[in-house]
């Protein structure tokens, strides 16, 4: 079987990281190119020692590299303002794009969710690494129940695993997490809260879902929270509940506010996760970005797999 070859655009953590798993995980994929823009980063001094063909010209560099109509996936690890000119330029060679950013220039995908309806789009965006972490539960919840009036998410990450692209893309975050909640998770309203904790020595990636629903059982709910968690340690072994899920009834004598449906009831529901890194190359803290290169690997590899099927 012929791998397919794959090129990653940004050599900062999550590009360098997303390079290990390709080369020490994947079944579908070979990785060719790494791009940046920094000569000096490490990102692509480790390609070049791992015999990745390392590009320090960006996307015109990649465009004009030997193999480049070899190449059928590409995976941007950049920012939201750079991917949306790359998405441009990637379409128009008829590129395979996997698009790590919040830029949500392609339909939001979440392997466990709906990865294999988003497969075939030319460009799938990953939402954010709070995004893959929480709004599977949010999702499983509204399985169980027959609406999720209200869904809240806050991933708090060790500040030192946000670099540049994640301190710059706050902004996007919150409005990319926020809309996937409701296109994905199922919620009728949703919000996101991302915290960079200071904290020494660096703590794990730790966040907390908390729905508002009508309808199902606290069992019903549970269970379906458990096969979630499962089903997301497929792709990202570190990810994990903390503590068992939690309820509490919100009754109709003292109803919470929900933004926008003023005076609500219902169950709530409080889900407290945990995520710790394979630490291919990252710290095993870094979970939140683990789970992103592990989410991107997982939905190519599920692409991949489908071409082999399709020309087999």
């Amino acid at each position: 079987m012929a791998k397919r070859k794959c090129a990653i655009i940004g050599s900062g953590n999550i590009g360098t990281d997303l390079m290990i798993k390709i080369m020490r995980n994947a079944a579908y994929l070979d990785i060719v190119a790494m791009v940046g823009i920094d000569p000096a980063s490490d990102g692509l001094a480790r390609a070049n020692r791992l015999g990745v063909a390392a590009i320090d010209t960006g996307i015109d560099g990649l465009r004009a590299f030997e193999g480049y109509d070899k190449i059928d996936v590409v995976f941007d690890a950049t920012s939201a303002p750079a991917h949306a000119a790359h998405a441009k330029a990637l379409a128009a060679d008829g590129k395979k794009v996997i698009d790590m950013t919040p830029a949500a220039v392609g339909p939001f995908t979440i392997p466990v969710i709906n990865g294999a309806e988003t497969m075939d789009a030319l460009n799938v965006n990953m939402v954010t690494c709070g995004g893959q972490a929480t709004i599977p539960i949010v999702h499983a919840v509204r399985q169980a129940t027959d609406e999720v009036m209200w869904a809240e998410i806050v991933a708090s990450i060790a500040s030192k695993s946000a670099g540049p692209g994640t301190r710059a893309n706050i902004d996007e975050f919150t409005e990319t997490t926020s809309q996937a909640i409701r296109d994905l998770g199922g919620a009728t309203r949703g919000k996101a809260i991302i915290i960079l904790n200071p904290a020494e020595p660096p703590v794990m990636m730790r966040d907390t879902v908390i729905c508002l629903s009508r309808g199902g059982t606290p069992e019903a709910i549970e269970a379906s929270v458990e096969a979630m968690v499962a089903r997301v340690q497929s792709y990202v072994p570190g990810y994990r509940l903390k503590q068992k899920v939690q309820f509490e009834v919100i009754g109709d004598n003292h109803p919470v506010n929900v933004p926008g449906q003023g005076a609500t009831s219902g169950l709530k529901t409080t889900v407290m996760l945990e995520v710790e890194g394979a630490a291919h190359y990252l710290p095993a803290y870094a979970g939140n970005l683990d789970i992103m290169t592990s989410a991107a690997l997982a939905t190519a590899e599920d692409w991949a797999a489908r071409q082999e099927e399709v020309h087999a």
